[in-house]
């Protein structure tokens, strides 16, 4: 696959609930996860993703997510998330998106880093 059927896959795939399908179909067995801070800032390797996945079930709720078009730039693309959450621990709803810009070589995904504003940062 090339990037743009990569990002079309991601972007269709999570939006009818096929997430898991991402990581099984769309990501390299070396991803490299980078988000903006917290416990699971960088993961790396499939085994760190899933478990950075585990968490976020553990801990959020959600009660609807979307992804945009992606937008492609060579082996990049990015697309913007949209989620309304419940934080299960406090209880807290809130709605939040964040950037994701991912790199393909091989025809999968071999980096994602995630951007958006982190609270009481």
């Amino acid at each position: 696959m090339n990037t743009q059927e990569v990002a079309s896959n991601l972007v269709s795939w999570f939006n009818n609930g096929q997430e898991e399908r991402c990581y099984q179909e769309l990501y390299s067995p070396n991803i490299v996860s980078l988000e903006p801070g917290g416990e699971m800032a960088v993961a790396k390797g499939m085994d760190a993703v899933m478990k950075k996945g585990e968490w976020w079930r553990e801990n959020y709720e959600t009660h609807r997510s979307s992804a945009s078009e992606p937008i492609v730039a060579d082996d990049w693309f990015s697309v913007r998330f949209e989620m309304d959450t419940t934080h299960k621990p406090s209880g807290q709803r809130g709605e939040m998106s964040e950037i994701g810009v991912f790199q393909v070589k091989d025809g999968k995904i071999v980096k994602e880093q995630f951007f958006y504003d982190m609270p009481g940062a």
